[in-house]
């Protein structure tokens, strides 16, 4: 019987991945209490068990006193000195008991306490393996789907993905292969609760970090991932060496690296986008695919104003909203969108309520300039740029404030503004010997 009983505790270590040593404590718990229920004796019993030999020896655990109180917890030094000569008052005195007096009733007490205690111990080492693992993807097969909620078989344990983390339109039935993110581990009476999401954003870069081996090694890494499942959403991807570039690594040769992910997620669009230190540059980048011309940052408000063409407003917009929505998460500002000629408008009507009026060619010498038409002359007047000296004086950096001019075409006005005013003063010079001489003809 005692080698038949370290069979089984082995083959209960290997197939439930118990350790032994929290089944021999089990196994002499549960034989004590089937001892003290079968000899109705109280708790000062106490079970040795060799892991060697697999013998059981049960004893009664006793004080040595010289008077007996309490007849069961005690024992007379005299007698007790018949069997140990050498025995003092205050040690314990052990008691065998027959152990194969137990019973049936013990027997079968002691095998549910095993069972009892070998299920808690699976629970626990459950919970520790699926708590280390937590933002990690899992995959499994569906066992159930109960209530709109989808239990996920993982082997060991069950898995939830509650309604509320499945992607909109999304439908499993029982046996289908899914994989999630794994979103929380709980401790719960009937063992660890594990929760998965199909509709974290860190199901997207696990996902990527699988199919994009620069993104593993760290080549590549996403700085930033916002999502509206089943819809659309964005990625900002960085590369740490100058050799490899971010967007077109995650992407994949015609695309197969994305589109493996765009399978799993059931056709959901995503853009990859590379990410920058630079607030104006990322987010010209975020609202991609449409092209913008200036960007007006408020930073006491965490807030920026973004002019695009007029042509472009409905892709910088996208579908209800979506594309700015998830760029300004993105971002972690507000973008205040503005068309071209809805700017102007504002322009012009702030201009009329504070009793002005739009400026006119002829009212301003901007339009001598070769490289300045009508348009741009308003947009400069109406931004503190109203003559050719002013933007002759300016700084680059200030005129690139205006919307739809960038550097380029800012170093451009500048110059030719700068050529411009030294050619009326080369001019004026020449003719000022003259206009004195005809001053002093006409007695002046």
């Amino acid at each position: 019987m005692s080698q038949e009983l370290l069979a089984i505790i082995n083959q209960v270590e290997r197939e439930r991945g118990v350790a032994k040593e929290v089944l021999y404590e089990t196994l002499k718990s549960a034989i004590a209490s089937a001892a003290r229920k079968q000899h109705g004796l109280g708790e000062n019993v106490e079970v040795e068990f060799d892991q060697e030999s697999g013998e059981i020896r049960v004893m009664v655990v006793k004080e040595v006193v010289r008077v007996i109180q309490n007849p069961e917890t005690e024992i007379e030094v005299a007698e007790a000195r018949e069997a140990h000569p050498n025995i003092q008052v205050g040690s314990p005195y052990k008691i065998d008991l027959d152990t194969d007096g137990l019973g049936r009733i013990a027997a079968q007490m002691a095998k549910q306490v095993i069972i009892q205690r070998v299920r808690e111990a699976e629970r626990a080492n459950i919970y520790q393996e699926f708590k280390g693992r937590q933002g990690e993807l899992i995959t499994g097969s569906v066992s159930q789907v109960e209530r709109g909620n989808i239990y996920i078989d993982v082997g060991r344990t069950e898995a939830i993905l509650p309604r509320r983390e499945q992607i909109f339109r999304e439908v499993y039935k029982r046996g289908d292969r899914i994989r999630a993110y794994i979103l929380e581990v709980r401790e719960a009476t009937k063992g660890p609760q594990i929760v998965t999401s199909r509709t974290h954003p860190g199901l997207l870069i696990r996902m990527f970090e699988l199919e994009v081996p620069e993104i593993y090694d760290d080549i590549v890494e996403i700085k930033g991932c916002v999502r509206e499942p089943s819809g659309r959403s964005k990625v900002a991807v960085l590369s740490h060496d100058r050799d490899i570039d971010p967007v077109g690594a995650c992407v994949g040769t015609r695309g197969s690296r994305v589109q493996a992910i765009v399978q799993e997620l059931r056709g959901e669009k995503i853009d990859i986008i590379s990410w920058s230190d630079d607030i104006r540059t990322f987010a010209g980048n975020a609202l991609s695919p449409a092209k913008i011309q200036h960007i007006t940052l408020h930073e006491a408000e965490g807030r920026m104003e973004v002019l695009v063409p007029d042509d472009q407003l409905s892709l910088a917009i996208g579908k209800g909203g979506q594309n700015v929505r998830l760029a300004a998460k993105l971002l972690g500002w507000k973008i205040d969108l503005k068309g071209e000629s809805e700017y102007r408008r504002m322009i012009a009507e702030q201009a009329f309520a504070s009793g002005g009026h739009e400026p006119k060619l002829e009212e301003t010498d901007l339009g001598k300039l070769d490289v300045v038409g009508e348009k741009m002359v308003q947009l400069l007047t109406q931004n503190g740029f109203p003559s050719i000296a002013s933007i002759a004086k300016s700084a680059l950096e200030d005129l690139c404030e205006v919307p739809g001019i960038g550097p380029k075409r800012a170093q451009l006005l500048i110059d030719a503004a700068v050529s411009f005013d030294s050619g009326v003063s080369k001019e004026g010079s020449e003719g000022g010997e003259s206009q004195e001489e005809a001053e002093v003809a006409a007695g002046k």
